[in-house]
């Protein structure tokens, strides 16, 4: 049987049978003769596309950290302005306030002086009126502070969730976990964490950041409400103000409180039990029944008893860690003051020998000036 290349006998194209075998090849497997050039062309293929794909992720995950950066900007200065901007009318007012204060004071005491009864009375409307704009002028300086104090409260507030966002990036992003951004409509909510185990999303927390002076129970179902818009798996409030019977954290109607500085902890324990219920529901071994026990036992108090003690342990650590620190501190200084102490008496003692015997030996551990005899400085003067 005649070898053929492009469709057409190698003798019609002048080719020679041992080229047609040269550059063909029959598969083991299938029995089909191949082309050499149809495989250099298409291992070719395959390796530009992999380099565009490769570019093409690299170009996309540049481009999502150039939005990132400037929108973080953007922030920035939008809350510089509005600061500015508040700043600016308290400033205002308080000007405004002490011209007027300044106007109504000389007002009132130039009434004060004419004696006649049209003087009086008028200064009576003056006085009236200086204290109607005193008043009006007090209240509008009162809520310019208020808004300034609500403005710089807010700002505090979006630093804290700033800062534990970064906490939470850097302690879960090495596990795959994502955080994303807050949908429209979920007003709530600060920070939304999606759990990935092996790749795959298995559930999600939502976080809400707290900086009030006191705690409010209305927080509770309205985090639940934001949950559930998302469907999130758990909900974390992260509050410096915690009700009276919570000492580091608790749940409460199936959202978990806490303080900042437990945070990343109780994070990571909500993590670790939405992936081992994940891991229970997908084990063929684990019945319904038993996913369930355990999963109560994660959410009973003998376990939460358990996390109180841990963090106990850990806080009365670093307390005795800092009161080991400023012990040391005290220590070192006392002995620091000890050995400044030495090295002055020895400096004092050798000042004195070499006053009565100007011919002792200078030490270069003792840098003092000698002292001259009257010969030497009448030697020097001449």
């Amino acid at each position: 049987m005649t070898k053929t290349v492009s469709n057409k006998p190698c003798k019609d194209l002048g080719l020679s049978v041992y080229y047609c075998f040269m550059n063909d090849i029959k598969c083991p497997y299938c029995g089909k003769t191949i082309h050499i050039d149809e495989l250099v062309r298409h291992d070719l293929e395959k390796t530009i596309l992999k380099e565009a794909s490769e570019k093409q992720k690299l170009e996309l995950e540049k481009a999502k950290i150039e939005a990132q950066k400037l929108a973080e900007k953007k922030f920035e200065e939008e809350k510089a302005k509005e600061q500015e901007k508040a700043d600016k009318e308290k400033r205002l007012l308080e000007e405004r306030f002490i011209k007027e204060q300044k106007e109504l004071k000389l007002s009132v005491e130039k009434a004060k002086l004419e004696g006649l009864k049209e003087a009086s009375e008028k200064s009576r409307l003056e006085k009236l009126e200086y204290e109607k704009k005193l008043s009006d002028m007090q209240k509008a300086l009162d809520d310019a502070q208020r808004k300034a104090k609500q403005g710089s409260q807010q700002l505090q507030g979006e630093v804290l969730e700033l800062d534990l966002e970064e906490k939470l990036k850097e302690a879960f992003t090495k596990f795959g976990d994502e955080f994303v951004p807050i949908p429209k409509g979920v007003e709530g909510a600060d920070i939304w964490h999606k759990i990935r185990l092996h790749g795959k999303e298995i559930g999600s927390i939502v976080y809400e950041i707290k900086r009030t002076k006191a705690w409010s129970p209305s927080w509770l179902s309205k985090l639940k409400d934001d949950a559930a818009k998302v469907s999130a798996s758990e909900a974390i409030i992260v509050s410096q103000a915690l009700p009276d019977d919570i000492q580091n954290f608790d749940r409460r109607e199936n959202v978990w409180v806490t303080n900042y500085d437990n945070a990343v902890n109780i994070a990571r324990y909500v993590r670790f039990l939405i992936i081992s219920v994940t891991k229970i529901k997908s084990s063929a071994n684990q019945t319904d029944e038993e996913w369930t026990k355990i999963r109560d036992y994660m959410l009973s108090d003998s376990f939460k008893h358990r996390m109180h003690a841990h963090f106990d342990a850990v806080n009365n650590l670093k307390d005795m860690l800092e009161t080991e620190k400023r012990t040391s501190t005290l220590r070192w200084t006392r002995q620091q003051k000890q050995i400044e102490k030495l090295d002055s008496n020895l400096v004092n003692f050798y000042a004195e020998l070499k006053e009565i015997a100007p011919n002792l030996p200078e030490l270069e551990e003792i840098e003092i000036p000698l002292l001259v005899s009257e010969n030497d400085e009448q030697e020097s003067l001449i």
